[in-house]
């Protein structure tokens, strides 16, 4: 769940969410047995980091999220409670240039990377994740379905969006109880994607 921070004059919000990775069979059983959409809607994540791994090692994540012809730049970084987040639309002009390495340093998610000490100019571009979502209320949270694919791998994934800490740890727990699903470590999609990545 995001909870949009409106006293602060950037495009800013706090990510509550809860993850679980599924095997096939556990996908489809809860696209049977649950009123999913019936087709999914496809976004790209293109993922953004120095040689070095600055961010990582700041616990921090830059991506461009390609949706329905959008384009949001986002810097995820730990907060007290979930995860801060920092947006900025782009153009699909301005996302090309990103892609192609020639970031602009002008937006608000720039400064904040800025901010901790790395330039954009610094930053390269490692690919991107291609996700199938579909998205589901339910007991007071949102319930999200991805199947992904990338580097020629692929995963299905469980996520639930609550308002609180408490609220997703609990729909999660009862979750995987009523549905039989075994509660998996689940690093998130970036680390995944970066996990992936062919080593030479």
């Amino acid at each position: 769940m995001v909870i949009e921070m409106e006293e602060i004059a950037l495009a800013q919000e706090i990510e509550i969410e809860y993850k679980n990775l599924l095997i096939k069979d556990e996908f489809n059983r809860l696209l049977e047995q649950l009123p999913f959409p019936e087709k999914g809607q496809t976004q790209t994540n293109h993922y953004f980091e120095t040689e070095d791994f600055s961010l990582k090692k700041l616990g921090c994540a830059l991506r461009i999220r390609e949706k329905n012809g959008t384009y949001t730049l986002t810097l995820k970084e730990p907060n007290a409670t979930g995860l801060l987040e920092t947006h900025d639309k782009l153009t699909a002009e301005e996302a090309d240039a990103w892609i192609n390495g020639k970031p602009s340093n002008e937006n608000n998610t720039a400064k904040r990377i800025a901010e901790k000490g790395i330039t954009v100019e610094n930053l390269v571009y490692l690919g991107s994740l291609q996700t199938k979502r579909r998205e589901l209320t339910y007991n007071q949270t949102v319930l999200v379905l991805d199947y992904s694919t990338y580097h020629g791998h692929a995963d299905y994934e469980l996520e639930i969006e609550a308002a609180s800490e408490t609220a997703g740890q609990e729909t999660m727990r009862k979750f995987l109880t009523e549905f039989g699903i075994e509660k998996r470590h689940t690093p998130n999609k970036i680390q995944r994607f970066f996990d992936s990545i062919p080593r030479h």
